[in-house]
């Protein structure tokens, strides 16, 4: 006659490592959400330089011009709370500066800050530099 050896049962293990595993699963879920929307961000705030710094090189183009065709190229999200600075040139091939800032909070829902990721007091910048025509 064999014994067979007693099983010992191990209930609950499965939701332990649930639990334990979870939240970094989702803070690395957020994490990777919160950069791409971020990252989409900045290639919109780029683009929306170099427009306004093509726009400007033009000549007669006024400050406001310049300034519309930047928040259109923003979108109705990002342009509510963008600052936009131009430096025209007066002659033909004088350097045209346009620096787009835009608060990363209007980019991203700011998901991190628990941790101490916040996106408080930190902006997405865009300078371009192009030569008057």
């Amino acid at each position: 006659m064999t014994t067979q050896p007693k099983r010992t049962t191990r209930k609950g293990f499965t939701s332990m490592e649930l639990a334990m595993t979870l939240p970094i699963l989702l803070l690395m879920l957020f994490a990777v959400f919160e950069f791409s929307m971020l990252f989409f961000a900045r290639g919109t705030v780029v683009e929306a330089s170099r427009l306004g710094a093509r726009a400007a090189t033009h000549p007669g183009t006024s400050t406001e011009y310049i300034e519309e065709s930047v928040r259109a190229a923003l979108g109705p999200k990002l342009s509510r709370n963008a600052e936009v600075v131009t430096e025209i040139g007066t002659y033909a091939g004088d350097p045209v500066l346009v620096v787009v800032k835009v608060p990363m909070r209007a980019a991203s829902p700011d998901m991190l800050w628990p941790i101490g990721f916040g996106l408080r007091d930190k902006y997405l910048i865009a300078e371009t530099v192009m030569q008057r025509e």
